[in-house]
């Protein structure tokens, strides 16, 4: 929820409240979710992975990319917490911060290439880092492992070298602008139950991914297929894994995101929920308790986006202006699994704007229309800008990609994939919903959310004080 805050430096007198100035604020807050203590062992040793005087470009979007060498240890670790170190003045700067594992293949002189990532000119050496072994955003503090639950690093197959992945986010152009932000990770020989791992899931991030100008209200799903879990925890967790965080991400058309879990084809409570995005306040949510997934079963990362003051088609893309739709789920025991995703298939969305002929071979990339003659030439994003969007076109179309065929992806730990990457599938139809359990407010039910409205009012009283005590 957000919080509008104000106050003064001095108790209210026999005159009445005094006016408060510049003493106000307002700030996204998730007072029901459970929090992690930040309490850290004895024996917890720290390094830092950081950039260092990064000169960042005067444009609008820029991913940086560093590589780096986790610290090497005589015997397995575990890392136990992981918090962001924001150069002061650029909160607004750094959307976000991405941990990749790299092939343990490679040596040390790939260690001072830093280069924007995505680039023809990147180091080849990049290309080998898939794997997401943790996520920051905007808006985010530190976060920290359950006890039972840890990052491995020292064995053979936990990453030697990492690529930190800085998103700039740069709208006003400022220029001779230059960063030192980055990561600082715990670790410790005191080894905890189980080894953490990270599932990428959601809408694979595409130009496939377009949501029509002008609608208040455009749904997008982000399939990890049934097919894609069963064959990779079959393979090697059977019992199936426990979900113990979850981060929902998307940009500035965002407004709701849920983790929705489905198993034989019954919908059960989501894994993670936000009906009040913030594109500002983006953490881990604690589960509590934690969730079972199963071979078998199958997620949605449904999200819904207001696109109604926006003139031009939005792509799937890595611009704060572009949108992703995805959602981080941190588990235990890890399993070979790093991207669970799909994303609809193309040619059912360009024949609802008319399109009869493509391009074939596709050698030009967004590829071109050859047919009908008013798109002819065009590439496909300036064929769907050309078309006449209403807002009735537009509710037309979303309905129709929600029922497209999907392209599934289901990418193992590295470069591999497991045996289900590229399959088309219908997208899974649930026969029913399982209702929430006892005691979850639900629209319409005043007398349980009486003690949660209550919680958090308190807690708001709680938050004011200690802000008047800081003052």
């Amino acid at each position: 929820m957000r919080v509008i805050w104000a106050l003064h430096s001095e108790d209210v007198g026999l005159s009445g409240p005094k006016y408060h100035g510049i003493n106000r604020g307002r700030k996204s807050l998730r007072f029901l979710n459970p929090g992690a203590s930040t309490n850290i062992p004895p024996e917890t040793a720290t390094f830092d992975l950081r950039n260092i005087n990064v000169p960042v470009p005067d444009k609008d979007t820029t991913y940086w990319c560093q590589m780096f060498k986790m610290p090497e240890v005589q015997k397995k670790h575990h890392i136990i917490r992981i918090e962001p170190l924001i150069q002061k003045g650029h909160e607004n700067l750094v959307h976000h911060i991405l941990l990749y594992q790299c092939d343990s293949s490679l040596n040390d002189s790939e260690l001072d290439m830093g280069h924007e990532c995505f680039h023809p000119n990147m180091p080849d050496s990049f290309t080998t880092c898939e794997t997401v072994i943790f996520a920051w955003a905007i808006g985010g503090e530190g976060f920290t492992y359950p006890v039972h639950v840890g990052m491995s690093i020292g064995t053979e197959v936990d990453p030697v070298y990492v690529l930190m992945e800085v998103h700039f986010d740069n709208p006003a152009l400022q220029t001779e602008v230059v960063d030192s932000s980055g990561l600082r990770l715990y670790y410790t020989p005191r080894l905890r139950t189980y080894d953490a791992g990270v599932i990428e899931t959601g809408v694979w991030v595409s130009l496939y991914h377009m949501l029509p100008p002008g609608l208040q209200e455009y749904i997008t799903e982000g399939h990890c297929t049934q097919e894609c879990l069963q064959e990779s925890l079959d393979s090697e967790m059977p019992g199936g894994v426990l979900v113990f965080a979850v981060l929902l991400h998307a940009h500035l058309a965002g407004r709701s995101i849920k983790t929705r879990h489905f198993r034989e084809q019954v919908e059960l409570p989501p894994l993670a929920s936000d009906d009040q995005f913030d594109f500002n306040f983006q953490e881990f949510q604690p589960l509590s308790p934690e969730r079972l997934i199963l071979p078998g079963d199958s997620l949605i990362t449904e999200c819904i986006y207001n696109t109604k003051d926006r003139q031009n088609m939005t792509w799937g893309g890595l611009s704060t202006r572009d949108e992703m739709c995805l959602s981080y789920l941190l588990y235990y025991p890890r399993v070979n699994l790093a991207r669970c995703e799909s994303i609809p298939e193309i040619t059912g969305q360009l024949k609802f704007i008319g399109v009869k002929r493509i391009q074939s071979p596709l050698t030009t990339w967004p590829f071109v229309i050859k047919s009908p003659k008013r798109y002819s030439n065009l590439s496909f994003t300036e064929a769907m800008d050309k078309f006449r969007w209403t807002r009735k076109r537009a509710k037309a179309f979303n309905e129709v990609v929600l029922n497209l065929p999907i392209n599934v992806r289901c990418s193992k730990i590295g470069l591999d994939e497991w045996s289900v990457q590229g399959m088309i599938v219908a997208p899974p139809k649930p026969r029913s919903v399982r209702p929430p359990p006892a005691g979850v407010c639900t629209k319409g039910s005043a007398s349980q959310c009486h003690c949660t409205i209550s919680y958090i009012l308190a807690a708001a009283l709680m938050l004011l004080m200690h802000i008047h005590i800081q003052l």
